[in-house]
């Protein structure tokens, strides 16, 4: 059955680094794998930014967030990417996985990544990314990747590469070793109309 591999980027400029590093090391763990038919899909967070936000207040994802959830939830490895904001993951990113159920991502393997403009914003990935998927009981590589400006330029891309292949090549172990999900056939559910939720809601506190 053909695995599935995830990554998250949660970028917001066009062209993004955070973008950028996400299509690497998904492209780096789709090589280490046993399998050659995994699939990799990539969720730009930046896309669905109106969407989080009105599920923030409503309860209720839209249609491409709720496939994005749903693809995230099935993966059969996850890659994480977010920019440093103010010394964390960003509020976009956070956003997103406050949405996704607190068991959905147990037993998960997740590569855990970062870019910022200096190197001094990296322990972001220890003192908050690797907690938040700790939390959520997720399986997260040893080793976790940033990339500061300076790691793009000829100087520090013979560094990154290293980072790059070595939490590749743990994330595949992990995803190569994982049983695949299994197909699930699409189930039409009635979706009740807010009106009558608040209705029978009203009829219940009488």
């Amino acid at each position: 059955m053909t695995k599935t591999l995830v990554a998250v980027a949660a970028g917001l400029s066009r062209p993004s680094s955070t973008r950028l590093l996400a299509d690497r090391l998904a492209g780096a763990v789709q090589q280490h794998t046993g399998d050659p038919d995994t699939r990799v899909q990539v969720i730009e967070l930046r896309e669905l930014a109106n969407e989080i936000a009105q599920n923030m207040v409503t309860g209720f994802p839209g249609p491409r967030l709720r496939d994005a959830v749903e693809a995230v939830t099935s993966a059969d490895g996850l890659i994480a990417v977010t920019p440093v904001f103010t010394g964390s993951y960003s509020g976009l990113f956070k956003s997103f996985f406050d949405i996704v159920d607190k068991d959905a991502l147990a037993g998960t393997p997740v590569l855990i990544a970062a870019t910022g403009g200096t190197a001094r914003h990296s322990l972001v990935l220890e003192h908050a990314m690797r907690p938040l998927f700790s939390y959520l009981r997720s399986v997260v590589v040893p080793t976790a990747v940033y990339a500061a400006s300076e790691d793009w330029g000829t100087g520090g891309d013979d560094a990154l590469a290293g980072r790059v292949d070595r939490a590749a090549r743990e994330l595949a172990s992990l995803v190569d070793a994982r049983p695949a999900h299994p197909d699930v056939p699409d189930v039409d559910v009635p979706v009740v109309p807010f009106a009558q939720q608040l209705a029978a809601l009203a009829v219940g506190q009488e």
